[in-house]
């Protein structure tokens, strides 16, 4: 038995729940896996995991031995990763998962930069707007927008998305110019917004607006609701309905007269962006560089308004 393997598989069966999880992230059948838990079992001579049909559950034994792998894992990590070579070189495998527009405008233009640094590292880039099971999934960090409410998450403040509202010329032309943003949840209302369904709630949220001492919530009436960032763009140019944008997204569109700007004398919040990370995940020297490439990104099209970058352990 490799110990160190053993150890491994253990600890992914425990985050992921499922032999079939962690055979699969580990890229070994689901009876190595098993395998290896038995034999360590065997060699402790104590019980880690209950098994059923449907579900496995760590023991008591089991929770106190994985809390000592973790670490252990992790500071040969530590080890390996602190020798000059590793250090100037990170390398492997890294899986992350970005927002489908921010992967599209920002992120996949400037890789040919990042593969230059750090030609070791293979990039599997999950590009969704869908919340996804870091465990189970085996992603190694997340890009989000918005304020990330996972308790089980730590997360990095990288940016701030200046957000404004836009509506196509087609959309104005046929419903008019709307010249404040009560009017779009007023009961009569002709106006139509395009949704977007948020991946922690399922459904569309209303925007805060100011100007002055004057604020107001709008969410909008839509007949058309979407969970992809791309394609909640692709409705509203299409004249689908009023659209709520960061400016990035925005920007080539306005230049090419595709979008018109609205309400402009009104100001909102911007939307927070996050790099998010299991906290009992190991952050690894590739997964650092990573984050500090997403960080110099986003300095240059939307920094941190005011004190940012700070690492919050929301469980905490």
């Amino acid at each position: 038995m490799d110990r160190f393997d053993a150890m491994q598989a253990f600890a992914r069966v425990v985050e992921s729940g499922s032999f079939t999880k962690a055979a699969h992230t580990l890229h070994m059948s689901r009876t190595t896996a098993t395998q290896l838990v038995q034999q360590l079992e065997a060699r402790l001579r104590v019980k880690l995991l209950h098994r059923t049909t449907r579900r496995v559950q760590v023991t008591a034994d089991g929770a106190a031995y994985y809390e000592r792998v973790v670490r252990l894992l992790a500071d040969l990590d530590d080890a390996e990763t602190s020798l000059s070579t590793a250090s100037a070189a990170p390398r492997g495998r890294l899986r992350v998962d970005v927002p489908s527009p921010l992967a599209r405008l920002i992120l996949v233009p400037a890789l040919p930069a990042f593969h230059a640094q750090y030609p070791d590292i293979q990039l599997d880039m999950g590009v969704s707007d869908r919340r996804v099971d870091m465990v189970a999934d085996n992603v190694d960090c997340v890009v989000r927008g918005g304020t990330i409410t996972d308790p089980s998450l730590v997360a990095r403040h990288v940016g701030d998305l200046p957000l404004r509202v836009f509506a196509a010329p087609s959309y104005l032309h046929r419903a008019g110019t709307p010249t404040h943003p009560q009017v779009l949840d007023d009961a009569d209302t002709h106006h139509r917004t395009v949704g977007f369904l948020w991946a922690r709630t399922g459904r569309p949220v209303p925007y805060a607006m100011r100007r002055g001492a004057e604020s107001v919530q709008v969410q909008g009436r839509y007949v058309c609701a979407l969970d992809d960032g791309n394609a909640y763009l692709a409705a509203g140019l299409a004249g689908m309905g009023l659209l709520w944008l960061p400016s990035y997204m925005a920007q080539p569109h306005l230049a090419r007269g595709e979008l018109v700007p609205l309400f402009e004398d009104w100001a909102m919040d911007p939307m927070p962006l996050y790099v998010a990370y299991p906290p009992n995940r190991h952050v690894s020297a590739k997964v650092r560089v990573f984050i500090d490439w997403v960080v110099g990104l986003m300095a240059q099209h939307a920094p941190v308004v005011g004190q940012g970058g700070d690492v919050v352990l929301l469980n905490e």
